[in-house]
């Protein structure tokens, strides 16, 4: 026997005694590089892989803790689970610490072995060891699974009533870990969170809070047993209020003296102050009863509370998101905003973005509160930190309005001057949003877009530039201040200003010839007119071409500049000539889409010459579309699968064999009515739609030849028309009188279109509450891409229905014409009928579908109605 123990003691003394954590952080740190450090991680992680198989157990726990801090190294360390497990179950407390340690960090519940352990987290939550419960409590709280929490939520509820507090808010925290994971478990848990609640251990009242703020945001029928809400809480058989409950705690809190144990810089246990907070802004949303109880102590505590410490300002900023979020009172709303104001003014960074964040969120809540510190917060633009300045751009976009929009505007100008590159295009954009939306008159609004297109140079975003000529076009007494003003502007470094270029091409190709007219006094303080530029027509046109030449400037501007050349011909008849060689020149160009404008421009002054000056007339004013006026933010999404123009029952001046006029229907021809059908707010869609304006097959042939090339290709949107002719396709509705006034003249070689029955099955496109429409198709003989459609609109209803107005649209690879309808009536029970007309033409033989709005008056009621149709027959678009 003595012979054994010797050879065992011998053997032992040859194994060697791992390396302790500390000596092995002491060599991970030393090492020189990363090649090194794997180097040491590797040659321990086997070792302790050898000492795993060998089922070492006198070093297991050291193992484990030093492969814990190689995982927290990021080094893979799964092969340690088992050993963890092992660890748990070992009677000795120190290995469990390690084990359960392990657990938490190594295992989750989306790796089966973590319910190896259910069965050691009972046995330990039944310890008579409170640390051995805590330990488990702790692990379950961080691993559990949906199993696991309903295999020990009984034994976690049993332990939330134990004399013990260490034990009782350790499983208060791993109920409320348990309640997210099984919100069905909520209930048992209920009488057990009210009794934490009367606890006078801290530490057992803000677990006890957490537990019912998170099954308060679980259920709301949990909330309402908390609130006393009996229209919510019908599962429950009485009813207990918290509120005054938590107000009377949070009193006490403000109220008392000090305790040095839980005084924290001057602050009654600031940590539970606002786990109250934020629960009694739970229970007071959208409850004026239970506000109205917590209205005194919130400002109690917003007044009492001390500001020059950082736990003092944490407080605050619970206390003001309570007040906004509950049914406060309008004074105690003020003095919330007050508080975040004396934010403002902090020296602290963190404090001052919170204080902005807050404000943000406020400002819809108590807009003039938030008013009063508009200096303050203009301030913060100067702010050295980006976050902070990014803020209060946003803070003083939302304070804007038509009082102060012209000093605020003022404010973001000169903070568009100095802003971030990543600044610009928002600012740029969201202030001419804001001048469109609060300007005092046209001409501020004019000259404040043009010093934002000056002052943000390349970074403006294109709807910017669609704005100011939306804005110039339909602003008929300032089309020579416009002109002048913007070319005045080009000078300088233009390569960096091409937006600004863009539009003074466009107005300069409209409005040359006002250059040189005197602008009389446009408002209160213009008491003299403006002097006229000194511009001779030669000038004009070389800056065209110096512009055309330059190397630095984008293609887009490239052809603004050549549409503008162009039109600049009938502008300055005498330049025609030198017009005509310069765009001559571009015919070959290397730019494809340049080209080919410079070749159709160079028609206008051969074949076409006798129409070019017609062509090249003025544009008629733009319809500024109704989501610009209400402030349409840039990125606003839409519809891409169909246009963003609308065809409606709107007679053209060329169908004199119309029998009703429907003010209706002239009222709907606006965007603002293709906005309500399809929900479209980008304005940069393309749009397919041709008016009501009869299409010649003779003479018009000639105008379809020249305005060749203009025409929006479904493959190659067109998304510039610098020159500003009006295609056949457009998204604007006042190129329609373009059209219609192009077409003058040809409308008497209008010939029939002969039709052909191809036998194609009709459809029912709507049917309810008694009106029915019913779709019968033609093709023409001559065109096979010309689909007929001819609508029948019946009504079973007792009631006629008046004021029948159709509305449709299509993707943008068709093409619509609505022909006018036979009456704006429909007869009751089928005593009368609406038969109209619809034209669609489908080059690409693509599979039609339709967007169908519908509106009229029945019974005394305005009714709308909006329908998709895609069961169209195949042989209608084939």
């Amino acid at each position: 026997m003595d012979l054994q123990s010797a050879l065992l003691s011998r053997f032992t003394s040859a194994i060697p005694t791992p390396m302790r954590l500390r000596d092995l952080i002491r060599q991970i740190r030393a090492a020189r590089t990363a090649a090194d450090e794997r180097s040491v991680v590797q040659k321990e992680c086997a070792y302790i892989r050898s000492t795993f198989r060998e089922e070492d157990n006198a070093w297991r726990c050291r193992n484990v803790a030093k492969l814990l801090y190689i995982h927290m190294l990021g080094y893979p360390a799964h092969f340690g689970q088992l050993e963890c497990l092992k660890l748990i179950a070992s009677p000795r407390y120190t290995d469990k610490r390690i084990g359960y340690l392990g657990a938490m960090l190594l295992l989750d519940e989306r790796q089966d072995v973590h319910l190896l352990i259910t069965n050691s987290l009972k046995n330990d939550l039944n310890s008579q060891t409170q640390f051995v419960v805590g330990l488990a409590l702790c692990c379950l709280g961080a691993i559990c699974s949906l199993e696991m929490s309903r295999d020990l939520a009984g034994e976690v509820e049993r332990l939330m009533k134990s004399s013990n507090t260490y034990i009782k808010k350790k499983a208060a925290l791993c109920a409320a870990k348990i309640v997210r994971k099984a919100p069905e478990l909520m209930e048992m848990f209920l009488p057990a969170a009210r009794s934490l609640i009367t606890e006078k251990n801290h530490g057992c009242l803000i677990t006890g809070i957490i537990l019912i703020t998170e099954m308060c945001e679980q259920s709301n029928e949990t909330l309402g047993y908390f609130k006393k809400s009996t229209e919510v809480c019908l599962h429950f058989s009485h009813y207990i209020p918290m509120v005054p409950n938590l107000v009377r705690i949070l009193k006490n809190l403000i109220m008392a003296g000090y305790s040095p144990e839980h005084d924290v810089c001057g602050v009654s246990d600031p940590f539970l102050q606002i786990k109250i907070l934020r629960l009694l802004r739970l229970l007071g949303r959208n409850d004026s009863e239970s506000s109205e109880t917590m209205n005194d102590i919130l400002a109690q505590v917003a007044t009492n509370t001390e500001s020059s410490k950082n736990v003092g300002n944490a407080i605050l900023y619970e206390t003001v998101i309570s007040i906004m979020e509950i049914k406060s009172e309008g004074g105690l709303r003020v003095l919330g905003v007050n508080i975040l104001g004396r934010f403002l003014l902090n020296t602290d960074k963190n404090i001052r973005y919170v204080a902005l964040t807050t404000l943000l969120k406020t400002v819809s809540a108590d807009y003039n509160a938030v008013q009063r510190h508009r200096t303050t917060i203009v301030e913060c633009l100067k702010d050295p930190d980006i976050s902070i300045r990014k803020k209060a751009m946003e803070l003083c976009f939302a304070l804007i309005n038509t009082n102060n929009i012209r000093t605020m505007s003022k404010e973001l100008i000169i903070f568009l001057e100095k802003a971030d590159p990543e600044f610009k295009s928002i600012v740029s954009s969201n202030l001419c949003i804001s001048a469109e939306k609060y300007s005092p008159g046209h001409k501020w609004h004019i000259d404040t877009v043009i010093k934002i297109l000056t002052t943000a140079g390349n970074y403006i975003r294109d709807d910017v530039v669609g704005s100011l000529i939306e804005l110039i076009s339909a602003t008929n007494s300032l089309h020579s201040y416009a002109v002048q003003q913007l070319y005045k502007q080009l000078i300088g470094d233009l390569e960096s200003k091409q937006p600004m270029i863009q539009v003074a091409m466009w107005a300069l190709g409209e409005f040359a010839d006002l250059l040189t007219v005197p602008v009389d006094g446009l408002d209160s303080n213009d008491s003299h007119p403006i002097e006229a530029l000194d511009v001779k027509e030669d000038d004009v046109i070389d800056k065209c071409e110096k512009l055309l030449i330059e190397s630095g400037l984008s293609l887009v501007t490239r052809e603004y500049t050549i549409g503008a050349l162009i039109k600049l011909s009938a502008r300055y008849p005498n330049t025609a000539p030198r017009v005509k060689s310069i765009i001559d020149v571009f015919g070959c160009d290397h730019s494809v889409e340049l080209q080919q404008r410079a070749v159709e421009f160079a028609s206008l002054f051969s074949k076409h010459n006798h129409l070019r000056t017609s062509l090249l007339e003025r544009m008629p004013p733009m319809t500024v579309r109704a989501d610009k006026r209400n402030g349409l933010q840039n990125g606003d999404t839409a519809e891409d699968d169909y246009n963003n123009d609308i065809v409606t029952n709107s007679f053209g001046n060329n169908n004199t064999n119309s029998n009703t006029t429907n003010t209706k229907s002239t009222d709907k021809t606006s965007s603002s009515a293709l906005l309500e059908l399809l929900d479209l707010g980008s304005p940069a869609k393309s749009v397919e739609t041709i008016k009501s304006t009869p299409i010649s097959q003779s003479t018009a042939n000639n105008v379809l030849d020249l305005l060749e090339g203009l025409e929006l290709n479904p493959s190659q949107p067109f998304d510039h028309n610098p020159l500003g002719i009006p295609p056949l396709v457009n998204n604007n509705i006042a190129n329609d009188t373009q059209i219609n006034n192009l077409f003058d003249g040809f409308i008497n070689d209008v010939k029939p279109i002969e039709q052909i029955n191809n036998s194609i099955e009709s459809i029912v496109a709507f049917n309810k509450n008694g009106l029915k429409i019913d779709f019968s198709f033609e093709r023409p003989a001559d065109n096979s891409s010309l689909t007929i459609i001819s609508l029948l609109a019946t009504n079973s209803s007792p009631h006629p229905m008046d004021d029948f107005l159709f509305q449709a649209a299509v993707p943008k690879t068709f093409q619509l014409q609505l022909m006018p309808p036979s009456s704006n009536r429909i007869g009751e029970n089928n005593s009368g009928a609406v038969v109209q007309e619809i034209r669609v033409l489908n080059p690409n033989k693509n599979q039609l579908k339709m967007r169908l709005r519908l509106s009229y008056q029945h019974n005394g009621n305005d009714v709308t109605e909006q329908s998709d149709v895609s069961n169209f027959p195949v042989t209608s678009w084939q």
